[in-house]
């Protein structure tokens, strides 16, 4: 199923801000969550993969649970503002659809575009993978990274040991409830399929050469951190966003860079 966007929100490699790793910018709290114009078929999908591949799109460890609750407790804060409505226990979400009967991150799949996963700290201090609801991952597996701290996540990321592995750690320390943070990635990716799970000994197919350059899809993710005030998880938030790489300006794509 191919779900595009109408444009990026900002093309990340354009933005000096956000072009350096690990390209953090403060997020105004109440722009977390958004609901775009690929929503419908967005939740469509997410609907079949929860629905199809549960066990694939959906895990959590025991030691999750508070922290789950407090992000579902948070989430549904704020739905109305998104354009969501009560009826009773459901909720009418902006395409039409009542949700209800789900709980916990089955829920959250339900009602947002973004997928969402939980960090919390393991007994060294280091930030590690306890929950999420991953319907449309960039080439990586939840059952994998399931339980790992940011080191064992990030381990097929070039050059992320030294340096900014260090920066990230402490950037992880460093989030307050009141401020959240965000982060755009960019990729070129020759199939437009949200759901594109690999191990980390699997490859991403890339273009055979340069005489491609204007086809296949540019894929960002809109990544947001967020503390939770009771329980001091963070939440990694993930708003996939897909179009064609032809739907680019002349300028846009010639700045484009090469991405593997």
């Amino acid at each position: 199923m191919t779900v595009l966007q109408d444009a990026l929100p900002v093309a990340p490699w354009m933005d000096p801000r956000l072009k350096r790793l690990p390209g953090i910018l403060p997020l105004d709290p109440a722009d977390w969550l958004v609901v775009d114009e690929a929503y419908a078929g967005q939740m469509a999908e997410r609907v079949r993969l929860l629905e199809t591949k549960r066990a694939a799109v959906l895990q959590a460890l025991p030691e999750a649970a508070d922290a789950v609750g407090e992000l579902v407790d948070t989430v549904e804060a704020r739905l109305p503002a998104l354009g969501f409505a009560r009826d009773g226990g459901a909720w009418l979400c902006p395409d039409g659809r009542r949700v209800e009967g789900e709980e916990g991150l089955a829920r959250l799949g339900h009602l947002l575009q973004e997928d969402l996963c939980v960090m919390q700290p393991g007994p060294d201090g280091i930030p590690r993978l306890t929950a999420a609801v991953l319907c449309f991952p960039a080439s990586w597996t939840l059952a994998e990274k399931l339980g790992r701290g940011l080191p064992g996540i990030h381990k097929p990321v070039p050059g992320y040991a030294g340096g900014l592995e260090a920066r990230v750690q402490r950037l992880f320390e460093a989030i307050r409830p009141e401020q959240p943070l965000w982060r755009m990635n960019y990729l070129d990716y020759i199939d437009p399929t949200l759901h594109q799970p690999r191990l980390e000994s699997e490859k991403r197919p890339h273009r055979d050469g340069p005489e491609q350059a204007g086809g296949g899809y540019i894929r960002c993710e809109r990544q947001c951190l967020v503390r939770l005030p009771r329980t001091r998880a963070v939440v990694f938030s993930i708003h996939t966003y897909v179009v064609p790489r032809a739907s680019l300006s002349a300028e846009e794509e010639a700045a484009f860079p090469a991405r593997t």
